[in-house]
């Protein structure tokens, strides 16, 4: 990051150089895991925490270490071609937190599931429930400190069209988050169906509320 605007250079990537020893480590680790891991891996577990679909072996082994690496690099490279890549200086901290947040949730997710594969006794449902919630409450925190750009954060017609829309829909929907995430953190443990339906309504009320307001706010500073 510099003060002309965001760069993709060493400076950038120095920073990040504890998530390069974990996605290294996570594809090193996949090598020597791959032939301990049985033919088919669980890939998906319904709400009973019950696994309803397998992937194969290889994919098992390889997919999630190298899609964190991909995932990774594109939020890296990504902010060179936006438009308002200038504004990307602005959240840098925030933007970084964000990066560092989405790499170790996969590959803490990519962990559980191997260890789940080779017979250990993981409650895949509720660690995976709750790493969901404190990921959306701890990316709300920093959302209000995300700046106009095309690639992250509530992208609707309304904010991009608008940075003053941008700018308090980011606000709300931060908060909007950081609480719906703690509802989902205090329903994680809980295994009923209203939990369940209370979990994913939280997430619907964080992914509509926000796109509402903004359509709002935007038909009224247009009047």
């Amino acid at each position: 990051m510099t003060k002309s605007g965001y760069r993709l250079d060493w400076e950038t990537l120095k920073q990040d150089w504890p998530l390069w020893i974990v996605m290294i480590g996570l594809i090193v680790s996949a090598f020597f895991i791959y032939p301990h891991l049985p033919e088919q891996v669980p890939s998906h577990w319904n709400l009973k925490g019950e696994v309803d679909s397998y992937m194969s072996r290889p994919q098992g082994a390889f997919v999630m270490p190298l899609t964190v690496l991909v995932l990774y690099l594109l939020m890296v490279i990504v902010p060179v071609i936006d438009p308002r890549r200038d504004n990307y200086v602005r959240f840098k901290n925030a933007y970084r937190l964000m990066r560092w947040s989405l790499v170790l949730f996969l590959g803490g997710l990519w962990v559980l599931t191997i260890m789940f594969s080779m017979g250990y006794d993981v409650n895949i449902s509720l660690i995976v429930k709750a790493g969901v919630a404190l990921l959306l409450a701890v990316i709300g925190n920093f959302m209000g400190q995300f700046r106009h750009n095309y690639f992250v954060g509530i992208k609707t017609p309304w904010t991009l069209a608008n940075e003053e829309v941008w700018h308090q829909t980011h606000r709300l929907g931060g908060r909007i988050w950081v609480a719906g995430g703690l509802v989902c953190l205090a329903m994680s443990p809980i295994n009923a169906l209203w939990a369940n339906y209370l979990y994913f309504a939280s997430i619907m009320v964080m992914a509509l509320v926000p796109m509402a307001y903004s359509f709002i706010l935007y038909r009224r500073i247009a009047a």
